[in-house]
């Protein structure tokens, strides 16, 4: 993108609006209480012709520095000071406030360009509003309506004039792929088709991690860590990250596109419209990952809510992994980490040999072990076996411990591939399917699982039935 554009005002303007307006995506969390958006989100906004990186910002509000407040301020002004242009928006239905005020005069101590942005221009009582946006000294206001995408137009004008046009149009920028997550090509198997070959892992594919668990389990700070700077807010209070928040680093040269997510409380507890908003977007950023981190306190480890987060990530069919955070805190480490891995084994059956790391977010240990951890889980989530080597093992599996009987005659298992993975999916071809008990299912995955070394993640088997079609039909 050419250049950085970051949206502040104070909160309930309409920033978040504006911004699932520019990026064409609802994105950003958006709720009639105030100071909805706490952390910077980045996103790719198209304005007309233009294409440029925009930034929502929390709601900038007078605060001790110290408190949840001020560091939301602080995100904000690094925010500004990163970006090559501010949209300041006011709400020209509401008019000015002394906290309008005050930003300005922070904005134009900055010294970056800046355009003023009056929305909610299409309420009626408005004008007023507007007209009294030329008292803050950053020029013309540029009315809009964020909600309903009136003075686009006039909005990218006034960007074009702030920012220059040499800046906005690039040459070099012409052919930018409009977006910075990859989409894989079509892989052998994903479309049913056999797999007779086992194609090899690529390691330079970008990752998608999806970072997940309870509230203040300490997942923005893990992040913060991994990027080596204060990107995410972060703090003692329960339930500070609200929306799913995309940040991209590089670990070892390849690109990884990391989500931080908000805490997931028991379904019972969560009441209010806001969380339930929030735990929506967490499971569109687990949907959309690859891998999804799930991060436990390690001083209380294995509440039902971890366990159900864990189960929620396999159903989604995640390649998963177990951050047992806080390990600073812990005294005797030999011991509780038997006891976690007794307790992994045991209480997850469906996600068995699931990689588990300790780690310590504040202080950074254990990180690069987990990011390892992260990249053999997601190649295993990619793993294809070769139709040969599945019916081999089939045979032998059936030599092993034999299908039970059905009406006195033994359930055969004749014929198995493997459909797609991500995660690694299989059909067997048997007669009988509908009787194949389930623990006969639970034999053959645990068995491709130790077989085919895919430890810690969904393995899917499908049965097709392949029964005689005139075995019931009378003989002329």
């Amino acid at each position: 993108m050419s250049f950085t554009v970051a949206i502040v005002g104070r909160p309930n303007v309409g920033k978040s609006t504006l911004f699932n307006r520019l990026v064409g995506k609802k994105l950003a969390l958006v709720d009639d209480t105030p100071g909805v958006t706490r952390d910077r989100r980045p996103g790719d906004a198209k304005l007309i012709d233009l294409r440029f990186r925009i930034v929502d910002t929390a709601g900038l509000e007078e605060a001790q520095d110290e408190s949840l407040q001020g560091r939301m301020r602080a995100q904000t002004e690094a925010a500004i000071d990163e970006a090559d242009l501010t949209l300041f928006v006011v709400d020209a239905k509401m008019g000015l406030t002394h906290v309008d005020k005050t930003l300005a005069e922070m904005l134009r101590k900055h010294g970056r360009p800046v355009v003023l942005v009056a929305n909610k221009s299409e309420a009626r009582g408005s004008d007023s509003g507007f007209y009294d946006a030329y008292a803050l000294g950053l020029g013309e206001p540029c009315p809009i309506s964020a909600e309903h995408g009136q003075g686009m137009m006039d909005l990218r004008d006034a960007i074009v004039e702030a920012i220059g046009h040499e800046r906005a149009f690039p040459e070099a920028d012409d052919d930018e792929a409009e977006t910075n997550v990859s989409i894989p090509r079509a892989t052998v198997g994903e479309d049913g088709e056999e797999i007779d070959e086992e194609p090899a892992y690529d390691e330079t594919r970008p990752l998608r991690v999806a970072i997940v668990g309870r509230p203040n389990a300490g997942k923005s700070t893990l992040i913060n860590r991994f990027l080596g700077e204060d990107r995410l807010l972060t703090g003692p209070e329960a339930g500070i990250t609200r929306d799913s928040i995309s940040v991209d680093w590089s670990w070892r040269g390849r690109t990884v596109k990391m989500f931080d997510t908000a805490g997931m409380r028991r379904k019972a507890k969560v009441t209010e419209k806001l969380e339930k908003l929030s735990v929506a977007d967490t499971l569109r950023a687990i949907r959309f990952a690859e891998t999804v981190v799930i991060v436990f306190d390690a001083t209380i480890p294995f509440e039902k809510q971890d366990l159900q987060i864990v189960d929620l990530v396999i159903r989604e069919g995640r390649a998963a992994v177990l951050a047992f955070n806080k390990w600073d805190m812990i005294e005797d480490r030999q011991a509780v980490l038997a006891d976690l891995r007794e307790k992994t084994d045991r209480l997850l059956p469906q996600a068995r040999g699931i990689r588990a790391i300790p780690i310590a977010g504040q202080t950074g240990e254990g990180l690069d072990r987990l990011m390892q951890a992260i990249v053999d889980t997601d190649k295993v989530w990619n793993k294809r076996v070769s139709t040969a080597r599945l019916n081999r093992w089939l045979e032998t599996q059936q030599v092993q411990h034999p299908p039970p009987a059905v009406s006195g005659r033994r359930i055969k298992l004749k014929y198995m591939t493997q459909v797609k993975a991500r995660p690694p999916a299989f059909m067997i071809s048997c007669t009988r399917s509908d009787a194949l008990p389930e623990s006969y299912v639970r034999y053959l995955i645990n068995g491709l699982r130790a077989d085919f070394a895919m430890p810690g993640v969904p393995i899917r088997i499908h049965f097709r039935s392949s029964e005689n079609p005139y075995e019931n039909k009378k003989k002329r």
